[in-house]
């Protein structure tokens, strides 16, 4: 028999998702930077002004207490001189761009074509995930529903890209929403009332539009949907390229029935799409982790299908419809309301897969600047979501242990076809945190491009 919305009133059941509420996704990811800051010594072996005087091991304060000016300004002859002759390298391609920036002060310390706009790749999740942030704030959980329909249960998305079907501990851990969890609480709710079985609709309405990104069906990304497993994977992968659903919405009200079914409760006939009511009554609900957390997942692993989930999120936090266009015009605005320097900028996706993104080396480094001022401390997931050189996602496997800027060069990494692009930070031996952007198109061999972009960030930390 259905269930009725009548029953569900009194007896609600919210089965919150396992989710950590504080830190990174990569835990102590950041020490290795913070222990080098600290230990860093003067030519003549005076520690730098804030550090342990003790004897014993130095104590390092966090990384973004190099805020505060500490020590002369950084020299502007100094980075010129070091940065313009990598700068000439041939692997930088036809065009180039770099911006550096003093965090603490706001002052660029090093130009160059840092106005001119180009396509950013990946570094545009930067930008897509500071307007979330300012949109909703980095406490911000989204929820995935059970609500009563007119003849039976509605499975009702939300929009949260980290829902997992898989066994709790597998894969992204503790910290995604559990559809294993949702079908628990949702039988328990059905069978408090007598009820073993019912029919079941799904619900994705919450995002409009098209689904498919403009480069279409992809192993990069899944139609964009407001319910998903898994990011759509039809592997058992949790980050990187895999095969995806046409039907991610579909795909995920299958496995629901599937997983109610094994805990007792008979779904009848096929899934079907429907548009739950607004005042339907919630049978159940599981939360994602907070939106900190997507938004330090999405910059460390690059994850698009995150990205254009916040991307969209901040749509229906702005007013705007959730489909591409709409979410472009949100973030949009969001960054603008950030006081950040708009010209040239043109926001087209959430991910940067689409090459119609344009935005400046000076942009970026102005940007992560704002995300490290203290006035504005619900952008600081911008920064500490961003890659460790040498340590984790995807600048893991560059800088290696020889290399300079190892540990203390964070930053976001972007790569299409012909583009290759660096944008982060990088603590200077004093202590002093300053912010680059450098945009390289044009390129012919990525990984030539790559290592000239990594030489740079280096002398950012050393020369500056």
């Amino acid at each position: 028999m259905g269930f009725a919305a009548a029953s569900a009133v009194a007896g609600i059941v919210i089965a919150t998702g396992a989710v950590a509420a504080s830190g990174p996704w990569d835990g102590g990811q950041r020490k290795a930077e913070r222990v080098r800051a600290a230990a860093a010594v003067r030519p003549g072996g005076d520690a730098p002004r804030g550090a342990a005087r003790a004897a014993g091991p130095v104590t390092a304060p966090p990384v973004l207490g190099a805020l505060r000016t500490r020590g002369a300004a950084a020299s502007r002859e100094s980075l010129a001189g070091a940065l313009e002759p990598l700068l000439g390298d041939s692997a930088l391609g036809t065009d180039h761009a770099a911006s550096v920036v003093d965090a603490a002060t706001g002052e660029q310390l090093y130009g160059s074509g840092e106005g001119t706009a180009y396509t950013p790749a990946s570094t545009i999740k930067i930008a897509t995930a500071a307007a979330a942030l300012a949109a909703l704030g980095p406490e911000h959980r989204i929820e995935t529903t059970v609500v009563a329909g007119s003849d039976g249960i509605v499975l009702v998305g939300g929009g949260d890209p980290t829902l997992t079907a898989a066994p709790s501990g597998k894969g992204g851990g503790p910290r995604f929403a559990s559809l294993s969890d949702l079908a628990d609480a949702t039988a328990r709710s059905l069978k408090a009332r007598g009820t073993a079985r019912t029919r079941l609709a799904y619900d994705a309405s919450r995002y409009s539009g098209p689904a498919l990104h403009p480069i279409g069906l992809n192993v990069n990304i899944a139609p964009v949907s407001a319910l998903m497993v898994d990011e759509g994977r039809l592997d058992d992968s949790f980050r990187g390229p895999a095969d995806r659903t046409a039907e991610p919405a579909a795909d995920a009200a299958r496995k629901f029935a599937d997983l109610l079914r094994e805990r007792g409760v008979e779904v009848e006939g096929d899934v079907s799409e429907t548009r739950a009511d607004a005042k339907a009554a919630r049978v159940a609900a599981v939360a994602s982790a907070p939106l900190a957390d997507l938004v330090e997942r999405a910059l460390t692993y690059s994850d698009n299908d995150i990205a254009e989930a916040l991307a969209r999120q901040t749509a229906l936090a702005s007013g705007r419809p959730a489909d591409f266009e709409g979410a472009a015009k949100a973030v949009t605005d969001r960054l603008a309301g950030l006081g950040l320097p708009m010209e040239g900028v043109r926001i087209a996706d959430g991910s940067g897969l689409d090459r119609a993104d344009q935005v400046s080396a000076g942009f970026l480094a102005r940007l992560l600047a704002r995300s490290a001022d203290p006035r504005t401390p619900r952008l600081r997931p911008v920064l500490t979501g961003l890659p460790v050189a040498g340590f984790s996602g995807t600048l893991r496997d560059r800088y290696p242990r020889e290399n300079a800027g190892r540990a203390t060069v964070r930053a976001k990494t972007g790569t299409l076809t012909g583009v290759n692009t660096l944008a982060g930070t990088a603590v200077t031996p004093s202590g002093r945190l300053l912010t680059f952007g450098f945009m390289a198109s044009g390129t012919t061999d990525g990984d030539a491009a790559q290592r000239a972009l990594d030489r740079l960030a280096a002398v950012v930390a050393t020369a500056g």
